[in-house]
């Protein structure tokens, strides 16, 4: 993409200007693979708590699984560095913001749309609790779009008065070491995004898609 914005490069400038000041930072989190690399370069940098907002995650025990995951890693990797905060799962905020789109192929307008409803209640959280900083972790995976991530953080920056902070976590090794820190704390990896479609897009049912692993050739 011609002019396409260099993340990673913004992102050093913002960390070499904060110095030693490590101030607050609410990191909206998906699951336990995608935090391990993230949560190890930001907790250099910030005071970080991390937010499990996912509503689009189906069926109810994936996403309960995906939560208790999340949480048995930061108690291994972080133990008591990182807050964990859970804030409401109702699937219903999902579909009410996708409808009309459930038949759009993932990575299109409908995930735009996962991932705005996902970061703006970061970014509105992060507003009401006094966090200089907010980003997320979608842009660890190879399967989401860095530049609309990166533009809806800062148009939520504009809109809730709070930082975001430009990132491409899989750049620099960033997904490869995601899949290192899961092997070593023996994560489970999710087999699809997250959402119904996804899931169904690949053959699960709402029985199979519950903890379906990605298989060793995957990881």
């Amino acid at each position: 993409m011609a002019n396409r914005p260099n993340y990673t490069q913004q992102m050093d400038q913002v960390l070499e200007q904060l110095g030693q000041t490590r101030p607050r930072l609410l990191l909206h989190a998906c699951c336990g693979p995608c935090s391990s690399s993230v949560l190890e370069l930001l907790c250099r940098h910030f005071q970080v708590t991390v937010l499990y907002y996912n509503p689009n995650i189906w069926p109810a025990a994936e996403y309960e699984r995906r939560q208790r995951e999340l949480a048995r890693f930061l108690g291994l990797a972080h133990p008591g560095e990182v807050e964990l905060v859970e804030d409401t799962y109702d699937p219903a905020e999902f579909y009410q913001a996708v409808k009309g789109l459930e038949d759009e192929p993932e990575k299109g307008g409908r995930c735009t749309l996962c991932y705005r409803l996902r970061m703006e209640r970061a970014a509105r959280y992060a507003a009401q609790h006094g966090f200089e900083w907010f980003t997320t972790t979608l842009s660890v995976s190879p399967l989401k779009d860095p530049v609309r991530i990166n533009q809806i953080g800062l148009e939520l920056e504009e809109k809730y008065g709070v930082k975001h902070l430009p990132s491409e976590f899989r750049k620099r090794d960033g997904y490869k070491r995601s899949l290192e820190l899961s092997a070593q704390y023996g994560l489970y990896r999710q087999a699809y995004c997250g959402c119904e479609f996804s899931a169904r897009a690949r053959g699960f049912d709402e029985e199979s898609a519950a903890g379906a692993a990605q298989a060793p050739s995957e990881k």
